[in-house]
């Protein structure tokens, strides 16, 4: 699913799926650089992100893969 990821002006990353109208905190990743990874949202979402250069700007809109969580 289509995704975009952004930065607020105090550093916290989220991701907003525009298809659920869904904006949550990522709250949890599994590599310090985010991509290529799995990242668990504040509502229990656990995404599967594709692997990206690490100085990639935001906000950003990428391919993801949901792999578990509450609806």
């Amino acid at each position: 699913m289509k995704v975009m990821i952004r930065k607020d002006a105090k550093g916290t990353l989220s991701l907003y799926v525009p298809k659920k109208d869904l904006e949550e905190p990522i709250v949890a990743m599994q590599h310090p650089g985010m991509w290529g990874g799995q990242v668990t949202l504040g509502n229990g979402w656990l995404m599967e992100l594709p692997a990206m250069a690490e100085g990639t700007t935001l906000p950003i809109t990428v391919e993801a893969r949901r792999i578990s969580g509450e609806v």
